[in-house]
């Protein structure tokens, strides 16, 4: 294995490119050791020190650093991660390595996610959130299940109260204003309607 070329980035970083594998990146300090050059013949065993040893140990640390930050879902730590450049191949490495301590977990992010959004957020939008968020739907059924106490209606009503809503009072166009602003969080057709046109509030 050759390395072909050898282009500097920003930031201090370094990306190598081989005519038989795919391009990797570098901070130069991580090669300082290494005096690598281009057109430098290097074996299996040199590369796999680079690619597992070097890059595979930054992106497992990388991984960590992310949670300790913020709780994210294992589909939110892969697409942080490929901001990156890491390969595909490392980031699930990094991702079942922080799986297996569960410091990724996304039962758990589903579960905290619901007890935290449901006096504000219907079902179907905390179920829509948590898809874009790469959790599965079964975990999602688990968690919304389990965790979320609030009635649809009642969760209406108190964000209605909020915008001052008043059933005995509303003209046509207020009450379509804020079925569009339900509608708009997930809530189902006959939910709202029930709650718009209820006159003892």
């Amino acid at each position: 294995m050759v390395i072909t070329k050898i282009m500097p980035l920003e930031n201090g970083k370094v990306q190598l490119f081989f005519d038989s594998a795919e391009p990797l990146q570098f901070y130069w300090s991580e090669l300082s050791g290494f005096a690598v050059k281009e057109q430098m013949e290097i074996d299996c065993a040199f590369y796999e020190k680079l690619y597992y040893e070097i890059l595979g140990k930054r992106v497992t640390k990388r991984a960590m650093h992310l949670l300790e930050k913020t709780d994210r879902t294992e589909e939110q730590l892969r697409r942080k991660l490929r901001e990156g450049a890491y390969p595909e191949e490392l980031i699930e490495k990094a991702v079942a390595y922080v799986k297996s301590y569960h410091y990724v977990d996304d039962e758990r992010y589903a579960r905290a996610y619901v007890r935290l959004n449901q006096d504000r957020k219907s079902s179907g939008r905390m179920r829509r959130d948590l898809l874009s968020r790469g959790v599965k739907e079964e975990v999602i059924a688990l968690a919304l299940e389990e965790e979320n106490e609030t009635e649809p209606e009642i969760l209406i009503r108190r964000l209605l109260e909020k915008r001052h809503y008043d059933p005995a009072e509303a003209s046509l166009e207020e009450m379509q204003r804020n079925y569009r602003f339900l509608a708009g969080r997930g809530f189902r057709a006959e939910d709202i309607m029930h709650v718009l046109k209820k006159k003892d509030g």
